[in-house]
């Protein structure tokens, strides 16, 4: 399927330091389309945690029919923002916000692409999310954080790739740097999620728990929820990130692939009742990767 792309799509947000910028992919055809909402990570690249990264997901997922909203989050190194800024340094809180200010105005982004005009399903908006983004994600989702609550209701399904995972294994670093993980509590993350971790994935930087750690949203929050376990995957999950880019330690097009046909499969059958995810899962390669389920 042909798609497009628009970019910056330019939302004011009263009390933002700057103004929110997102990127939209879209397939060129096709009625009620459902949406997914993509929250970047963080890294050591430039433009990878911002609205110009995740290429190989974004494309891919507007290929198959999906709409899909990546905003630059106030985080990204793209912003350089100064780090006595109210948040800093990885706006742990702004992030969810972002997400839930581009539904509240989808109107004006629609406006901004009329390309979109009279296509859009808004009963069905999926939340996906890589490392850092997958705390984003994750709070939409229903986790909480300093005992904070940014569920979203209006977003039916999530995927939540390398996402951080309980508080009491963090590291004395990430306590010291980032103490908002230190308090993450999956009880309330009630929403249907795939969550995906890669068993080579230790994040030595923020956890002593080992790979296991991104599995703890599987595992720590009530059904329905997923786990896909990618064999020999570390926090790339093989370049989901980008093409070719130098900071994907485990890069591996069958790996990549997988992930992102999978995550489309499910939130297929999350937003619309198939039989994809099933069918899916019957054709994974026990090379590429295991599936457990609950709820």
């Amino acid at each position: 399927m042909t798609v497009f792309t628009v970019s910056p799509v330019v939302l004011h947000i009263p009390g933002r330091p700057v103004d929110l910028q997102l990127k939209v992919s879209a397939p060129t055809e096709g009625s009620e389309l459902p949406i997914i909402l993509l929250s970047h990570g963080q890294g050591y690249s430039n433009h990878l945690s911002s609205l110009h990264g995740y290429a190989p997901l974004a494309d891919y997922w507007a290929e198959q029919g999906f709409v899909v909203l990546q905003p630059t989050h106030l985080s990204s190194r793209t912003l350089s923002l100064p780090a006595d800024t109210p948040g800093a340094p990885l706006f742990w809180r702004s992030r969810a916000e972002d997400l839930s200010h581009v539904v509240d105005r989808l109107d004006e982004v629609v406006k901004a692409v009329p390309q979109l005009e009279n296509r859009l399903d808004t009963t069905r908006i999926a939340v996906v999310g890589h490392s850092m983004g997958g705390h984003t994600a994750s709070l939409l989702l229903g986790m909480t954080t300093e005992g904070v609550s940014l569920r979203d209701e209006r977003i039916r399904a999530g995927v939540l790739l390398a996402a951080t995972g309980r508080g009491d294994t963090v590291t004395d670093f990430a306590r010291d740097n980032y103490s908002f993980m230190a308090t993450s509590d999956f009880t309330g993350m009630t929403t249907p999620a795939l969550v995906v971790a890669g068993d080579n994935d230790a994040s030595a930087h923020l956890t002593v728990a080992g790979p296991a750690w991104h599995a703890d949203p599987y595992h720590l929050a009530p059904g329905p929820k997923v786990l896909l376990t990618l064999a020999g995957a570390e926090h790339g999950l093989g370049g989901v990130s980008g093409y070719d880019v130098a900071e994907t330690t485990d890069e591996n097009l069958e790996r990549m692939h997988a992930v992102r046909s999978l995550a489309a499969a499910y939130l297929r059958t999350e937003l619309y009742g198939t039989n994809d995810w099933q069918e899916a899962v019957e054709g994974l390669p026990a090379t590429i990767g295991t599936t457990e389920s609950k709820g």
